[in-house]
C-alpha cells in the first residue's frame, strides 16, 4: 500500500482555523449532520445546532445526558437517545425522542430561548425487552412517518422499533447475532441499512462477527458474513450500500452474500467514513503514536489526501467538506477541490493515465473527459508514440473536432493511423463529406481493396449509410475505382451517377440504355435529359426507343378512349427532350415524326409542329449523320464505288463533288415536301386557327425561300395581295394570271381588285407583255373594276406597250360610253316633261278654280249626296263614309306616305356618315353614288348663315 501515489486533492477549509462555539460546554457525545446543520449532542443533555461555518445557531435541553442522535433527510426531525430523571425504580431513565425541528416553542417565560417540539417520547426498555448498555443506533426513513430504529445493545441484541412514533403507532421486535461463548465480544458496534428493491436488510457488526438480518413483515432472518468484526467507529456504509469494516489490518468490504475487496491498510482504524466515492480512515501510527487522516481513492489507487491530525473524536460530512472534531473541541473542515485544479495537478507531472480514470471514476461529463484524453493524445503524439496516441483520440470522437487529430497525422504521414481515425469517425456517423473523400483516398492509396469492399459494400457494416454518397462516389470516380462508384450510386438510388459513370468513364452505352429502360418513367425521364446528348451521339435509333416508350407508353395510350388527352397530359412530352438532339437534328426529326405518326392528339403538337417546319424547312442543316447511323456497310460500299468512280472519271474529285451536292439538293426538296404537307395537314379547314405558329412559318419560309409553302400561307390567310407579289417577284407572268383567275372571282370569296394590282404590275414592267396585257384587260372589262382613263394612265407608263394593245378595248369602251349616254339622256327628257306637267299642275291649283262634277262617292259608290267631302285630287266622299279622317283622301294619302317615308328615310341617311363613305368605298365607281344621292335631293340642300343685306 506504500506505493500508491499521494495527491492532495482536498484542502482545508475555513483558512484551516475552527473550532467548537463555546456556546456548546458540555462533553461531546454524539453528533449528526443533514438538511444543512451539524448537530451536537453532550453528556449535559443539550442539543446544539452549528452553521455552516460551525457557528452557535441555536440549542436545547434534550434529556439528562444525550448518548446518540440522528438528524433525518426526508423531514426535519432530530431522533435523540438520552437519560431523563428516573420516575420510578420500575422504569428506566433510557428514552428515545423525535423533535420537529420545524415547530419551535418558548421555553418557559422567556420568549428568546426556544426548542422544537418534541412531538413524541418512547420508552426503550421494557419488560419484554430488557435493559441493556446502548452501544450503537441507526435511524431508517422507509415512508414518512413511519421510521425503523435499530439499536444496538452490548448484548448482542438489536431492538427494533418500527412505525409511527408521534402517534404511538409502534412495533417492537428483537434480532440477536449468533450466541457466543464470550460475551465481551458479542457487542453491537456498528449498523447499516440496505434497500434492495422492496427487500430491507440490516447489516450488524460485532467485534468477532458480521451478521445480516432480513427484515420482512413478521419474520426476521439473520446469517453469519463473517466471523470477524470490528470495534466501535470503525463500521460504515458506502454509497454502494456495501458495509465497511476496518481492522488493525486491513479494511474490508461485505455485500450481502458475504465478504468482497479487501484493502491492506495497516493501523488501528479509530474512525471510517465514505465521503463522494471516497474511503475516509483516521488510522493510529504505533510507532510514533500520532493519528493520520487519510482519503483512499480506491477505483485509481492512489490518496487523495493525508494528513497527521489530533486525537479525533468525531467524523461527519455536510455542505460537500469532511468535519474532523478532536478531543479538545477543535475541529478541521476539508474540501475537496475542483477537477481542473486536480487535473492541473496531475497533468504537470505527466500523470495522465490517472487523470483519465479520475474523470471516468467521478463521472465527469463527456467533454471533461474528452479533453484529458486529448491532452493525454498529445503527450503520447509529442513522444512519437502515435498507435497509442490514436487510440486516446479515437475516444475524443463526438467532442474533439476531428480536423485537429486529422492534421497532426498527416503532417507525420501516418496514413494507417489516419485510417483508423477515419473509420472510427464513419461507425458513429460523425463523418462529413470531406472526411469521407479522406478516407477514401487513403484506401486507395493503399489499394487496401478488401477494406474498400467492406467500407463500400458492407450490407450490416458501418458503410451502411454513415458517409456521404455523393463524396464517395467522386473520389472512386477520380481514382479509377469505377465499379465501386457504380455499386454506392446504385444502391443508394442515385441514377445519374450511375449513368454518368457507365456513359462519361466507361463508354458502356448499351448498358446504360438498358439500365434506363428498367428504371421508373420518371426516373426514366430525368436522366435521358441529363444525358440523353451522350446516348443519341452513341446509340441514336435506341435512344430513340426509349423516349417513344417514355412519352407514348408503347402506345397505350391509343387504347384509352375518352380518357387519351388526360392520359397524354401525363406522360412526358417530346418538347421536354428536345434539347438532347442540340448536335443531332437529323435524329430529332426522325424521333418527332414518329411520335406525330403515332399521337394525333398530343397537349404539345403546336410546338412539335412548329419544331418540325424548322427542320424541314431550314437549308443549313447537316444530314450526314443518318447515313452515318444507318450502318457501316453502306458507307464502305459507298467510299468503294466513289473511289471507282474517282479513278474512271479523272477529274479530281469533281464528280463526287457533284454527287454530294446532287444527294443534298434530293434532301433537300424531299424536306420542303414534307415541310409543305405538314403546313396543309396541320391546317385543316375545318379549324380558323393552324396547328403551328404562322408567324414562325412565314419567317421560315421566307429565309429559306419556300415559294410553295409561302403561297398556300398567305392563301390560308386570305392575304390575296402577298400571293401575287410572290409571283411578281418571281416574274412569273403566267402564274399570276392563274392565281389572280383563282382569287380574283368576287363570286368565290375573291377579291377583283386584284386585276388592278396586276395591271399596275404590267404598266411599270417595262418590257412587251401585250399579251399578258390583253388577257387581264379582259377580266377588268367583264367585271368592269377600272375606268379607262385609269386603265390608259396606268399602261402609259410602259413604253414597251403600243396603242393596238388597248385599241379594242377603247373602242368597246367607249361605245358603251354611247349607249349609256343615250340612255340617260332619254331618261332627262323623260324626267324634264314629267317635271313640266307636275309644275303645270301645281300653277293650275295655285292660280285656277277646281269643279267638283263626281256624283257617287268614291269609297261607297251609292249616289254622293250632302254632306259630302270634295278633295284636290277630284276624290269625293260622303262624310259618313270618311269618319274622323277628313283632312286626306284616304285613295291618294299611302301613296303620299310612302313618298313622304321615302324622303324621310333620305334625309336621316344623309346625317349618317360613316354608311355614306362605306357605299362610296365599296361601290365600283363612286362618283356614281355621290351623283345618286344628289339626284336624290339628299345632300343639295346647304345652310347659309344671316347675311349683311340685301
Amino acid at each position: 500500500m506504500y506505493q500508491w501515489r499521494k495527491f492532495e486533492f482536498f484542502e482545508k477549509k475555513l483558512a484551516g482555523k475552527c473550532s467548537i462555539p463555546e456556546e456548546v460546554s458540555g462533553r461531546i457525545e454524539c453528533c449528526s449532520s443533514g438538511r444543512g446543520k451539524v448537530v451536537i449532542g453532550c453528556d449535559d443533555g443539550t442539543v446544539s445546532f452549528l452553521d455552516r461555518g460551525l457557528n452557535f445557531s441555536y440549542g436545547f435541553q434534550a434529556h439528562s445526558s444525550v448518548l446518540f442522535l440522528q438528524q433525518l433527510k426526508q423531514r426535519n426531525y432530530l431522533v435523540t437517545i438520552g437519560e431523563d430523571e428516573q420516575i420510578t425504580p420500575q422504569q428506566s431513565a433510557m428514552c428515545l425522542k423525535v423533535f420537529d425541528l420545524d415547530r419551535m416553542q418558548s421555553e418557559g417565560t422567556s420568549s428568546s430561548s426556544t426548542s422544537p417540539d418534541c412531538i413524541g417520547i418512547l420508552r426503550i426498555f421494557t419488560n419484554q425487552f430488557p435493559e441493556a448498555k446502548i452501544t450503537s443506533f441507526l435511524v431508517l426513513e422507509e415512508a414518512p412517518p413511519i421510521l425503523l430504529i435499530a439499536i444496538g445493545l452490548d448484548n448482542g441484541c438489536i431492538y427494533c422499533i418500527k412505525g409511527d412514533i408521534a402517534r404511538e403507532r409502534i412495533t417492537r421486535f428483537k434480532l440477536e447475532v449468533d450466541n457466543l461463548s464470550d460475551k465481551s465480544q458479542s457487542s453491537v458496534t456498528g449498523l447499516g441499512f440496505r434497500v434492495d428493491g422492496q427487500a430491507l436488510q440490516l447489516f450488524a457488526v460485532t467485534p468477532s462477527s458480521v451478521s445480516l438480518f432480513i427484515l420482512q413483515n413478521k419474520t426476521s432472518r439473520g446469517q453469519t458474513l463473517d466471523q470477524i468484526g470490528s470495534n466501535a467507529n470503525s463500521v460504515a456504509m458506502s454509497d454502494r450500500s456495501e458495509l465497511i469494516i476496518g481492522r488493525p489490518e486491513a479494511v474490508y468490504f461485505y455485500e450481502v452474500d458475504g465478504r468482497g475487496p479487501c484493502w491492506a491498510f495497516e493501523g488501528q482504524k479509530k474512525f471510517l467514513g465514505w465521503f463522494r466515492g471516497y474511503l475516509l480512515c483516521v488510522i493510529a501510527d504505533q510507532r510514533n503514536g500520532n493519528d493520520t487522516f487519510n482519503i483512499y481513492d480506491l477505483k485509481n489507487r492512489l490518496i487523495a489526501h493525508s494528513l497527521v491530525v489530533k486525537e479525533v473524536s468525531h467524523m461527519l460530512c455536510e455542505w460537500g467538506n469532511i468535519i474532523l472534531i478532536m478531543a479538545d473541541k477543535s475541529a478541521l473542515c476539508i474540501g475537496e477541490k475542483d477537477m481542473e485544479s486536480k487535473l492541473d495537478m496531475l497533468f504537470k507531472k505527466n500523470l495522465y493515465t490517472v487523470a483519465i480514470n479520475l474523470v471516468q471514476s467521478q463521472q465527469a461529463d463527456a467533454a471533461a473527459t474528452a479533453e484529458v484524453l486529448r491532452k493525454y493524445g498529445d503527450h503520447l503524439y509529442s513522444k512519437q508514440d502515435y498507435d497509442e496516441a490514436m487510440a486516446q483520440y479515437i475516444h475524443t470522437i463526438g467532442h474533439l473536432e476531428p480536423s485537429y487529430v486529422i492534421q497532426k497525422f498527416l503532417d507525420a504521414q501516418r496514413i494507417y493511423n489516419l485510417t483508423n481515425y477515419l473509420e472510427k469517425l464513419h461507425e458513429k456517423g460523425l463523418a462529413s463529406k470531406d472526411h469521407t473523400t479522406l478516407l477514401l483516398n487513403c484506401y486507395t492509396k493503399l489499394k487496401d481493396v478488401d477494406k474498400l469492399n467492406v467500407f463500400i459494400k458492407s450490407e450490416d457494416g458501418f458503410g451502411e449509410h454513415k458517409f456521404d454518397v455523393e463524396t464517395a462516389i467522386r473520389v472512386c470516380r477520380a481514382t479509377n475505382y469505377h465499379e465501386h462508384a457504380m455499386y454506392v450510386a446504385k444502391k443508394a438510388g442515385k441514377h445519374e451517377w450511375y449513368l454518368k459513370i457507365l456513359l462519361e468513364d466507361l463508354g458502356r452505352y448499351e448498358e446504360a440504355l438498358q439500365y434506363i429502360s428498367s428504371l421508373e418513367p420518371s426516373q426514366a425521364g430525368v436522366t435521358v435529359k441529363e444525358y440523353g446528348k451522350i446516348l443519341v451521339e452513341h446509340k441514336p435509333v435506341e435512344t430513340i426507343e426509349i423516349l417513344m416508350r417514355l412519352c407514348t407508353e408503347d402506345g397505350e395510350s391509343s387504347k384509352r378512349g375518352a380518357a387519351n388527352v388526360a392520359y397524354l397530359n401525363m406522360l412526358p412530352s417530346p418538347v421536354d427532350f428536345l434539347n438532347i438532339f442540340i448536335h443531332h437534328l437529323p435524329s430529332l426529326m426522325d424521333f418527332l415524326e414518329k411520335y406525330t405518326n403515332k399521337v394525333k392528339d398530343s397537349p404539345a403538337q403546336v410546338e412539335i409542329h412548329n419544331t418540325l417546319l424548322e427542320l424541314y424547312l431550314s437549308n443549313d442543316l447537316s444530314f450526314s449523320s443518318i447515313s452515318q447511323a444507318s450502318n457501316g456497310e453502306d458507307l464502305n460500299l459507298r467510299a468503294r464505288s466513289g473511289a471507282t468512280a474517282t479513278s474512271r472519271s479523272g477529274s479530281n474529285g469533281k464528280f463526287i463533288a457533284d454527287g454530294k451536292d446532287s444527294n443534298k439538293e434530293k434532301d433537300r426538296l424531299e424536306k420542303q415536301e414534307k415541310g409543305l404537307r405538314l403546313l396543309k395537314s396541320a391546317w385543316p379547314s375545318e379549324l380558323e386557327h393552324p396547328l403551328y405558329d404562322v408567324d414562325l412559318a412565314i419567317i421560315l419560309c421566307e429565309m429559306n425561300e419556300f415559294k410553295e409553302g409561302l403561297l398556300y400561307l398567305y392563301e390560308k390567310m386570305k392575304l390575296y395581295k402577298e400571293v401575287i407579289a410572290c409571283y411578281m417577284q418571281a416574274h412569273d407572268h403566267e402564274g399570276l394570271i392563274a392565281c389572280c383567275k383563282r382569287l380574283g372571282d368576287s363570286g368565290k370569296g375573291g377579291d377583283p381588285t386584284l386585276w388592278a394590282d396586276l395591271l399596275k404590275y404590267f404598266g411599270e414592267l417595262g418590257e412587251d407583255c401585250s399579251k399578258e396585257v390583253k388577257e387581264v384587260l379582259t377580266y377588268i372589262e367583264r367585271d368592269d373594276i377600272l375606268p379607262p382613263i385609269i386603265v390608259l394612265q396606268t399602261l402609259s407608263r410602259n413604253p414597251c406597250l403600243t396603242l393596238s394593245v388597248i385599241k379594242d378595248y377603247i373602242a368597246r369602251k367607249l361605245e358603251q360610253e354611247s349607249k349609256l349616254i343615250e340612255e340617260d339622256r332619254r331618261a332627262i327628257e323623260k324626267y324634264q316633261e314629267t317635271t313640266s306637267a307636275m309644275r303645270k299642275e301645281i300653277q293650275d291649283l295655285r292660280t285656277n278654280a277646281r269643279i267638283f262634277q263626281l256624283s257617287k262617292c268614291t269609297a261607297c259608290t251609292f249616289t254622293l249626296d250632302l254632306p259630302a267631302v270634295h278633295f284636290m285630287c277630284i276624290h269625293s266622299f260622303h262624310q259618313r263614309c270618311l269618319g274622323d279622317n277628313e283632312k286626306e283622301c284616304p285613295v291618294c294619302a299611302p301613296e303620299y306616305k310612302s313618298v313622304l317615308e321615302t324622303k324621310r328615310s333620305l334625309e336621316q341617311n344623309s346625317k349618317d356618315q360613316d354608311r355614306f363613305f362605306q357605299q362610296v368605298k365599296s361601290s365600283k365607281d363612286g362618283f356614281s353614288v355621290i351623283a345618286e344621292y344628289f339626284g336624290k335631293g339628299v345632300i343639295s340642300k346647304t345652310s347659309s348663315g344671316p347675311t349683311g343685306g340685301s
